[in-house]
């Protein structure tokens, strides 16, 4: 039986033409991305990311020139639920398949870097330019950056107390503007979780509550008393009677006059002429004082329910206090817990 010279030609076309698709396909994986970058650029893939948010991503920074190509030798491989979540320094001139591999086996050397709860931006900015990750000014820049404000709606000048104290591995070098967007987007993600209702709260409560939180994280010592240090903040604010917080006091000779950590706070360091004052002014100070973790930010958004007002340390090697309802009760507390130090 003969063939038909049109049907044959169409037989045969096809193999031929699957051909010539996959060595044009593999030519775009293979070749340079369309972005004239001679330098290593950074790239995230955020949790729970899908392989076509990935690909459209890469495709709109400049990495490649095709998502629907990278999905489609994603699929292939098999490896369209193997991209893991993090940060990436991708090389320059990288080619497609080079950075699918980068981002499926993650093949890459990551710092750690670990943020204790209560550092303030400054402290931060010192830590990472001491690792080699950022230098200081760069970190600090991007703290207060309008744009990092606008889209993480952030309405004060800072992203102070928004930087969640965590540990990240990041590769290095790391752009400052960079690690204060990751930071950002851990603390809100952490605070979704904590506060699942705070996107529909007044956007000044949820600012004034970080701002406690910010404190809380600097008086508490043990977990447990945090949400009690809370209630004696909010009674205090409700009463229109000063926070009279140490530790503001300490964000002023530290971070504000920039000297060194006091060994105890004097009456002169109460009488000190600062909005962060809270010995001398009822009411918040302007602005977070560090940047609290979960357990402080816990206890700001759910503090206990008490009529304590005062309250003072008990026991310095474990960090407990005592708690009092009026200021005889604390006078009498103070003479006893202070006399025993």
């Amino acid at each position: 039986m003969t063939v038909p010279r049109k049907k044959l030609l169409l037989i045969l076309g096809i193999p031929v033409g699957v051909v010539v698709c996959m060595a044009i396909a593999l030519a775009f994986l293979n070749s340079s991305p369309p972005r004239a970058a001679t330098k290593d650029a950074l790239f995230s893939i955020d949790r729970g990311m899908n392989l076509s948010e990935i690909s459209m991503q890469l495709q709109n920074q400049g990495f490649i020139r095709s998502a629907p190509l990278l999905e489609m030798a994603a699929r292939v491989l098999g490896t369209q639920s193997d991209f893991k979540a993090g940060w990436y320094r991708i090389p320059a001139r990288s080619t497609t398949l080079a950075i699918h591999d980068l981002l499926v086996h993650g093949t890459q050397k990551l710092a750690k870097v670990t943020i204790p709860e209560g550092w303030t931006a400054g402290k931060i900015a010192r830590h990472l330019e001491a690792l080699g990750i950022s230098p200081a000014a760069d970190f600090l820049a991007a703290v207060r950056s309008p744009v990092l404000l606008a889209k993480f709606r952030v309405t004060s000048s800072s992203l102070e107390g928004h930087l969640f104290p965590d540990t990240y591995f990041v590769p290095v070098p790391f752009t400052g503007a960079a690690m204060a967007e990751l930071m950002a987007k851990t603390f809100f993600d952490n605070l979704d979780r904590i506060e699942p209702q705070w996107k529909v709260m007044d956007s000044k409560s949820v600012h004034d509550t970080i701002i406690l939180a910010s404190i809380v994280e600097r008086e508490y010592r043990a977990d447990d008393e945090a949400p009690l240090i809370a209630s004696v903040f909010y009674n205090r604010l409700k009463r229109n009677i000063g926070l009279e917080s140490c530790a503001t006091l300490e964000y002023i000779i530290t971070e504000i006059q920039k000297k060194a950590h006091p060994e105890y706070i004097t009456l002169e360091d109460e009488k000190v002429n600062s909005p962060y004052n809270t010995y001398k002014w009822a009411g918040l100070p302007p602005g977070p004082i560090s940047n609290p973790g979960r357990i402080a930010l816990e206890a700001a958004f759910h503090p206990a329910l008490t009529g304590y007002l005062y309250f003072v340390l008990r026991d310095q090697q474990a960090g407990r206090h005592f708690f009092s309802r009026d200021l005889s009760e604390h006078n009498q507390a103070k003479y006893l817990y202070l006399k025993k130090s």
